[in-house]
């Protein structure tokens, strides 16, 4: 064979190598390819291995992978005339890789333009405070806004998301003056709710007192009042057997003796200190008694003895006219028995006096309150 021969087979060997090999195209996984011959679409490769017609095909890669572009920092005006500076972070993805070819020339950058304006618009129509305070609300409503704005591109926005909201410095000033007069105000109504709490309890510990206090002087005055009752029967018991007692001795008593009584009786209540005038009712009586009895000088008619037999027969044996003379002993057993009687029992509501049930109404009232 001719040489000239085998260097054209040899030529035309690797053009036709380097033409097979220029059609080749890899579609990878995660991208899709936007097929054009001849200046005009003819469809979409998938992932794999093609080949397409070189010189006269073009391939345009697109990936199909979620994607993050960041919307530049920016100085927004919001609706209360807060100067803030703002920046987002948006997601999205190609979902109609044709639309995101042939609609929008650069899709990442009209995504991100798109994203600024609509940061301005949406944040200028917000306050300051709603923006703070309420930064999902504002994310999914720019997400709303550019998802709806990109579908004709093809393109889905999945997340828009608020990275930095930043007040201007006085704004910031006043924002942390406001939230320590916040802290001030929470901490002034703590106090004002201990104060309150405290003179709540404090209350109730006087009405318990009170309570405790007057049950108290109730049973005192009831013990006092029944001590009393039993020393008044006590006296009068006595008074009445000292009564007898006289009424029997004084039967067989001698005018003598009436005098002596007598003299002792005004020595009694010429005793003390006190300058004192005694006057008796019958004073010529007395003075002719005591001349009598000291001086012998006049004769007092004699007066028999009384016959102590003839008195028992004529009023009656002693003992039944005086009766029975308690003992100490039983005074004291008697005396006893009706204090405990006393403590043990438990005074009604109708016992209480008008001070006390003044006092329990006035105590119900203030816990209803």
């Amino acid at each position: 064979m001719d040489p000239l021969t085998i260097v054209l087979l040899l030529l035309l060997t690797i053009i036709v190598i380097y033409i097979i090999a220029r059609g080749i195209i890899v579609i990878r996984p995660w991208e899709v390819g936007i097929y054009i011959r001849l200046g005009k679409f003819v469809g979409i490769l998938r992932p794999g291995v093609h080949w397409v017609p070189p010189f006269i095909s073009v391939v345009h890669h697109m990936d199909l992978r979620t994607q993050v572009v960041d919307v530049p920092r920016q100085d927004v005006i919001t609706r209360d005339n807060s100067p803030v500076s703002v920046d987002a972070i948006v997601y999205f993805r190609v979902v109609d890789p044709r639309k995101a070819f042939f609609e929008v020339t650069d899709y990442r950058a009209a995504i991100i333009a798109l994203a600024q304006t609509t940061l301005r618009s949406v944040i200028g129509d917000m306050e300051l405070d709603e923006i703070l305070y309420n930064r999902a609300a504002l994310n999914a409503k720019l997400r709303k806004i550019l998802d709806e704005a990109t579908d004709k591109w093809g393109v889905r926005v999945e997340t828009v998301e608020i990275r930095e909201v930043e007040p201007s410095p006085r704004v910031k000033k006043a924002m942390e003056e406001q939230t320590s007069a916040e802290r001030e105000r929470r901490a002034a109504i703590l106090r004002a709710d201990g104060e309150k709490r405290a003179a709540i309890l404090k209350a109730e510990g006087e009405k318990t007192a009170q309570i405790l206090r007057a049950e108290g002087e109730r049973m005192a005055k009831i013990l006092r009042a029944e001590g009393e009752r039993l020393a008044t029967i006590l006296r009068a018991q006595g008074e009445a057997q000292r009564l007898r007692i006289l009424s029997l001795g004084a039967a067989s008593l001698h005018s003598h003796a009436l005098t002596a009584m007598s003299l002792e009786t005004l020595k009694a209540m010429a005793d003390g200190k006190a300058t004192k005038i005694i006057v008796p009712f019958e004073v010529s009586r007395l003075v002719e008694a005591l001349s009598a009895y000291i001086g012998k000088g006049v004769r007092e008619p004699q007066i028999p003895q009384v016959d102590l037999e003839k008195l028992v027969k004529l009023i009656g044996e002693p003992e039944k006219i005086l009766g029975k003379i308690p003992s100490y002993e039983e005074l004291s057993v008697e005396v006893k028995k009706a204090i405990e009687e006393a403590k043990k029992r438990k005074p009604t509501p109708t016992e209480l006096s008008r001070e006390e049930k003044e006092l329990l109404e006035t105590l119900k009232k203030e816990e209803k309150t």
